[in-house]
């Protein structure tokens, strides 16, 4: 078992013990430094209630990681904990509203699918023989797709008994800030004080060696594994909590912040080495990193690339401290140059981080009105418009706007709403990643007097000073005529849906629905998400030619699926099959024109864009604003395309 590294020793009283401390932990080094940073940088970030947010958006990382540190101390890896949370968090919600058990048996079912989930990791890497990159990689999509059965692919509402959870105590302390320092006083009490905890660190150090001296390595990997499915059940009701419901599409990706979070803490994935408060450290980075960039109003893309880049400084400056460490100790000393090397390596993450930031920073309008914006996604040409339009419409009314990009995840989602609150802007627009799910960050901007405009999508359970929208099922019902017309009331369709969960796919696969049914000649004969990608689309719809193969007409509840199945039809596109989309884009347009598909529902976007910051500047001036503001769909032919394009 390795062991830290001594501080540095020598007089200066406590500057030198401090100096010390920061050099002998690159991690903490490198919170110490983004802190400063940010707080240089911006006048929101280091206040009380701006810090509170960066535990509460740290929390369900954090406990991930700490499950994970036990897996990767060990010298394994664990791919699935975001999924076995979403799962876990699922059977919760579903049993105690669906089932009908009492909530505290639906918690012991929850917890008992977690730590199932982390045992069958354990026995395939075992008894299998299978790495723990496979297994628990096959485990990620089990976990998953067993959490979008349960579900139906919609959220489940949370009881309420549980969803104290992501509350806060008096008002101020938030209940998953205390989960995650519990959980993580329980991970360090198993690393460092109990049988399984030592077991790790020989395992992991050397696992012939470990088996040789006496350990039951085959029965400790159970334990291991399935002590990271714990961790991860426990993420995954915390995170739900936070929500008020169950996603089953919920911490996607959080495996890859997990594992960051346990690396960049100090813990090395060869194993034998990791511990508690480097892993609460280094989610701490990831969170603040989130954070404060959200507050500078640094563009979404650009916000990638610098976490990017900061992570890869904080594992560097902590790789040197660690060879450093095996240094003699003269090279070591205050005074050597091992020292000042560190120093330096220092100097240069605090330069990095402050130009990189403040080159970004667009700094602030002459006005000082700001607004935010928070998109589902900019991974979609539509959501694209919608915030070109707004950015348009900002730059005429002199307000600054920052927008964020929530990737389809309801969690980071509500982290950017709460970042909003906690900051200095003035209104709030949110684009939801589901209507649910958002209600609890709305709820908290309404107790903070920030008014919130919801666009494209509403709000359910909190208040929205505007909703501007388009009628996504009224839109499925216009495709749905559009189509059966197109095929003389008769024939055989597919239709390509959304990703599951997403209130926009629900609307309008809904009002497609109702509209079809009006035409009994019309038979849909598969249904399958794409996920909104045009790739996906064209996997899904080459795949679906192959049982059926002689389909007449195609719906996709957007234009980026209809271009994949346009592409999959290949010459067949608009001759013997004709493909209805869904949003108006400027590809769709060209497609529709072109003939390749048919038509498509014209939403509009950069209307819906320039329509919200507009009403959201005269809600932040204390003007009244209309509840709702419709932007009408169009179908969108060959015959008017010209009209739009």
């Amino acid at each position: 078992m390795a062991t830290d590294t001594q501080p540095i020793k020598g007089a200066g009283g406590g500057a030198a013990a401090l100096r010390g401390i920061l050099l002998d932990n690159g991690a903490l080094s490198a919170l110490v430094v983004l802190v400063v940073a940010m707080s240089l940088l911006s006048g929101d970030f280091l206040t009380t209630q701006n810090l509170l947010n960066v535990g509460v958006q740290a929390a369900v990382t954090a406990i991930l990681a700490f499950g994970v540190t036990f897996v990767i101390v060990s010298a394994g890896i664990d791919l699935s904990v975001g999924s076995v949370a979403a799962l876990s968090a699922t059977v919760l919600a579903w049993s105690a509203t669906s089932g009908g058990v009492p909530v505290w048996l639906a918690v012991v079912f929850a917890v008992a699918t977690g730590i199932a989930c982390g045992f069958v990791n354990g026995a395939l890497v075992s008894y299998g023989k299978l790495p723990p990159f496979i297994a628990t990689l096959a485990m990620l999509s089990v976990a998953r797709g067993l959490s979008l059965v349960v579900s139906q692919g919609s959220p489940v509402p949370f009881p309420d008994s549980v969803s104290h959870l992501g509350d806060t105590i008096g008002g101020r302390l938030p209940v998953p800030v205390l989960v995650m320092v519990a959980m993580g006083l329980l991970t360090a009490l198993i690393l460092n004080r109990t049988y399984i905890g030592r077991s790790m660190y020989a395992i992991g150090g050397n696992e012939e060696a470990a088996r040789l001296s006496g350990l039951r390595v085959k029965r400790q990997k159970l334990v291991v594994y399935a002590l990271s499915g714990l961790f991860a059940a426990a993420a995954g009701i915390v995170l739900a909590s936070r929500l008020s419901s169950a996603q089953p599409q919920a911490a996607q990706g959080y495996e890859l912040d997990a594992i960051a979070a346990v690396v960049i803490g100090g813990a090395s994935l060869a194993g034998g080495v990791g511990k508690a408060s480097g892993t609460l450290v280094g989610a701490l980075i990831l969170a603040v990193l989130r954070n404060g960039l959200n507050l500078l109003s640094v563009s979404a893309f650009w916000q990638q690339v610098v976490i990017g880049v900061v992570i890869a400084l904080a594992v560097l400056l902590d790789t040197v401290r660690r060879r450093a460490g095996a240094a003699p100790a003269a090279a070591a000393s205050p005074g050597g140059g091992t020292s000042k090397l560190r120093l330096a390596l220092a100097a240069v993450v605090v330069a990095a981080v402050v130009a990189a930031v403040s080159l970004l920073n667009p700094g602030p309008s002459g006005t000082g009105t700001k607004v935010g914006m928070s998109l589902s996604t900019l991974n979609n040409p539509f959501f694209v418009q919608m915030k070109a339009g707004a950015q348009a419409a900002a730059e005429e009314a002199g307000v600054e706007l920052t927008v964020t990009d929530a990737q389809n995840d309801a969690s980071q989602q509500a982290n950017q709403l709460q970042n909003f609150t906690g900051g200095s802007v003035k209104a709030v627009i949110v684009n939801p990643v589901d209507s649910d799910a958002v209600g609890p960050a709305v709820r908290a901007a309404n107790k903070a007097d920030v008014p919130v405009v919801a666009a494209d999508r509403g709000v359910n359970e909190a208040k929205a000073a505007t909703l501007v929208a388009s009628d996504n099922v009224e839109g499925g019902r216009l495709a749905a005529r559009t189509l059966a017309e197109r095929l003389g009331g008769k024939g055989r369709i597919v239709v390509l849906q959304g990703t599951a969960g997403t209130s926009a796919s629900r609307e309008r696969g809904a009002g497609f629905a109702a509209g079809i049914r009006a035409f009994p000649g019309i038979e849909v004969v598969a249904k399958q998400p794409a996920d909104f990608d045009r790739t996906k689309g064209l996997d899904v719809m080459t795949n679906l030619l192959q049982s059926h193969p002689d389909v007449d007409g195609v719906f996709a509840e957007n234009d980026e699926m209809a271009l994949g199945a346009a592409k999959a039809l290949g010459a067949g596109a608009g001759r013997s099959v004709a493909v209805v989309g869904f949003d108006g884009t400027p590809d769709g347009l060209k497609a529709v024109e072109a003939g390749t598909l048919y038509a498509s529902v014209a939403q509009q976007p950069r209307e819906l864009g320039r329509i919200a910051v507009e009403n959201a500047v005269r809600a932040a001036r204390g003007e009244r604003v209309a509840p709702l503001v419709k932007v009408p769909v169009k179908v969108v032919t060959a015959k008017n395309v010209g009209d739009f394009s």
